[in-house]
Order: structure tokens, then sequence, then C-alpha cells
């Protein structure tokens, strides 16, 4: 088996075609198919099953691609720790960031790693599920995960800072002219909530609870961006990280009492390479807890 054979099959399975596959790889069609035919001789199983919508992989097939995903990917850190010596850092690095941690820091942190290895290419998604993070973590697909802090957490996590939460309102509130919105003023609220398997609907839960608050839940959203404009079009309040109030909203938003913070983590895989190392580095020198800005206009 080799690691070519490896990247065909990942390939196929995500084409859902030889054809397709060999054409994004720039491979002869009949030297694709030889390869995944040799791959299933030695393996002794078949890979692929032939279905009205394209191949799509057997049972033994999802198990083998985890495995092949995982080494090619270890292949390709290889090369781009070999070519960072020779101070020609290339290849992939795979970022996933936690909805709504992060939004301002992540950014800054990126360019500087960009202007540091300009042919470095970087994959960021966001995952609202802590559990979906770690289980990425797990099978070794990701680089590095920005998140917040929980129970699972890994000994190992690199703590960042801190993301103080705030309250976004509507125009009208009869809140904004408080400097901190006491949560208990907030009782009887509608409220704009996140999904239920989202770090931010867990601390939303755990505030509302701390303060003695029983939620009326007017909407969910998956975006810290949506739920801002949604409170401040007055469809109800919602609480978001200070990071991820998008630009323009900046007056409708005041911290609140008791202070709402969440720890903010690094995971980075083992053994990091050169572009792991650096990009925690400049996470480390972001700004992390900052909500300052939010304050009533005079």
């Amino acid at each position: 088996m080799s690691l070519r054979q490896f990247e065909y099959a990942l390939a196929v399975a995500e084409d859902g075609s030889v054809t397709a596959a060999a054409e994004r790889l720039h491979v002869a069609q009949p030297s694709m198919s030889q390869q995944i035919r040799s791959l299933e001789r030695e393996l002794g199983v078949k890979l692929f099953a032939r279905t009205p919508t394209g191949l799509v992989p057997t049972v033994a097939g999802r198990a083998f691609l985890r495995e092949a995903e995982v080494a090619v990917r270890a292949s390709r850190r290889a090369k781009a720790a070999a070519r960072a010596h020779a101070h020609d850092l290339v290849g992939e690095l795979v970022v996933a960031v936690q909805m709504g941690f992060g939004t301002r820091q992540l950014p800054g942190a990126l360019g500087a790693l960009r202007r540091r290895f300009p042919r470095l290419e970087v994959t960021v998604f966001e995952e609202p599920s802590s559990a979906e993070l770690e289980r990425l973590g797990r099978r070794g697909v990701l680089d590095l995960a920005l998140m917040a802090a929980c129970e699972q957490s890994p000994d190992d996590a690199h703590h960042l800072g801190d993301e103080e939460f705030v309250v976004v309102l509507d125009a009208g509130h009869r809140q904004l002219a408080a400097d901190r919105v006491e949560l208990r003023e907030l009782e009887g609220e509608p409220w704009v909530r996140f999904d239920r398997d989202s770090a931010l609907d867990g601390v939303l839960m755990n505030v509302l609870r701390d303060n003695e608050l029983t939620p009326t839940t007017v909407a969910r959203v998956s975006q810290t961006a949506t739920a801002v404009r949604w409170a401040a079009h007055g469809l109800g309040v919602t609480l978001v990280p200070a990071s991820a109030v998008p630009h323009g909203y900046e007056h409708l938003v005041r911290p609140v009492f008791p202070v709402v913070s969440q720890p903010v983590i690094a995971v980075v895989r083992p053994g990091p390479g050169p572009a792991e190392t650096a990009l925690l580095e400049l996470l480390r020198q972001e700004t992390w807890h900052d909500s300052a800005c939010f304050s009533p206009v005079s």
C-alpha cells in the first residue's frame, strides 16, 4: 500500500466517481481505477459500492478511509515540517473554531501567520459542539482547535484568555442607560438562543440558572451574528462573547453583572510542527478580555 493509493481512495470517496477524482488530481482515469483495484486486492475487501448516485464507501471502506485520512495528513505535515527548516513552509494547516469564540482574535493571528509563511494554506471551519471538536481531534483531523474550556478539556490544552460575554438589546431598551446590566433585571425578557448542543447555549443556560432566571425562548440560531441582529431588531435579548459582536452594533451592547466570562483554550495536535507552534504563540498575543468599548452613549 502507498500514500498515493490512500489519496486516490479519499478523492474517489469525496467525488463519488473515479472519473471526477482522476480529473481533479490530474491523473489518467484507467491508472486510478487500477490503483483502487490493487488496493482492494491487497486489503481483501471492497472499498466502494456502486449506487445510482455514484460510488459510496462500504462499511469496510469507511473504516479504512478514516485511517487513510489520518495517514495522508500526517505525511503532509511531515513534509511541511521538513521544508520549514529550509524557510519554505508549505502545506495545509487545519484549524477548527468553536462557534462564537475568537471571532476577532483569530483573523489577526492568521494574518500574521500568513505574512510569516506566505505559501502555507490554512483551512478554517466552525463547529458549535465541544463533543464534535474533541472527536475530530481524536481522529487526528485537526492541527489546532480553538474552543471554550469544558470539563472534558485535555490536560495539555493551552489557556489563551477569557472571553467576556455581553448582552445585546434593541435600540429602545431601558437597560441601555446602564453601564452594566444586572442580569436579574432581565427577568421576563424573551431570549434569542443557540443550537441545543452548542457551547454558547450551554453558557447561557448556566447563567440563567445561576441568576434564577426562567428563559422564554423566542428563537434558536446557529450564528452569533444572527443572534445579535435579531436582538437588535427587538426579537429578544441575547448573550454573546464580546469579540463576536459585529461592527455597527456596539452601541446596543452592554457588559453584565455579575460578570460572565468563559476560558478559551487552544488544543494542538501531538508533535506540533512550526505552523501550529507559530499560530499558538500569535493567539497568545491577542487581546482576549475587553468589554470596555461597550458603554452608554453620552
